[in-house]
């Protein structure tokens, strides 16, 4: 069980960065042109199915955590002090940061719709989820994502 979570959670790890730089992206293009309205059926959808796809990550990524020998019982068994920095990743930054960027992405998505103006809507969505994305890029296990 816990390698299928682990693949599933490996794999949507992809999706989720794609939507997610694509809802940056379109948020910078909003904001930058100028765009008239924030409209439902492209803008909203795609920084909706961003968030909702993080937090089915976090999700799959907490239960990863809980039940994996990488995470908690890494910790509880040898201290974080005796960690390398390759399980110290895995074990403390990756799942601390990533919870904090999800809430950077949720804090720009209720912040967005209590904006008044189109341009005020794609500023907030940009600066949120781009201190999200920036976060989770940060964190992301490339040696073994490339490796």
């Amino acid at each position: 069980m816990q390698n299928i979570l682990t693949s599933v959670h490996s794999v949507l790890a992809y999706v989720v960065l794609i939507v997610l730089i694509l809802a940056f992206l379109n948020a910078i293009s909003g904001w930058l042109s100028k765009r008239e309205k924030f409209e439902m059926s492209k803008d909203l959808r795609i920084s909706l199915f961003a968030l909702i796809l993080s937090h089915i990550q976090l999700l799959l990524g907490l239960i990863v955590y809980f039940i994996s020998s990488n995470g908690l019982n890494a910790i509880t068994s040898i201290g974080i002090g005796n960690l390398n920095s390759a399980a110290r990743l895995l074990a403390l930054e990756h799942p601390t940061t990533n919870i904090i960027a999800i809430v950077f992405i949720t804090i720009g998505w209720s912040k967005h719709k209590r904006k008044e103006t189109t341009e005020a809507k794609f500023k907030t969505i940009s600066l949120y989820y781009g201190l999200g994305l920036l976060l989770i890029l940060s964190r992301i296990p490339w040696s073994q994502w490339l490796g």
